[in-house]
């Protein structure tokens, strides 16, 4: 399973979820862009906790048992 999310320190967040070895990263222009983008992969069926106060950056990794969500 997949884990989505946004913010505005993507190191910490890394480092706070473990640092996944497939974690990926995309930066937003706008916060809408990014809120529509996190919303589609939740959609799809990415776990996630949608309404962050970060949206500069998304991320996304797989859920494993050495991750933390």
């Amino acid at each position: 399973m997949k884990y989505v999310g946004l913010t505005d320190i993507p190191q910490q967040r890394r480092q706070s979820h473990g640092n996944p070895i497939d974690w990926e990263q995309r930066s937003f222009s706008t916060e809408n862009e990014a809120r529509l983008w996190e919303k589609m992969l939740l959609a799809l069926g990415y776990r996630g906790g949608p309404g962050g106060s970060g949206w500069r950056y998304g991320y996304v990794y797989t859920i494993t048992n050495s991750t933390i969500e």
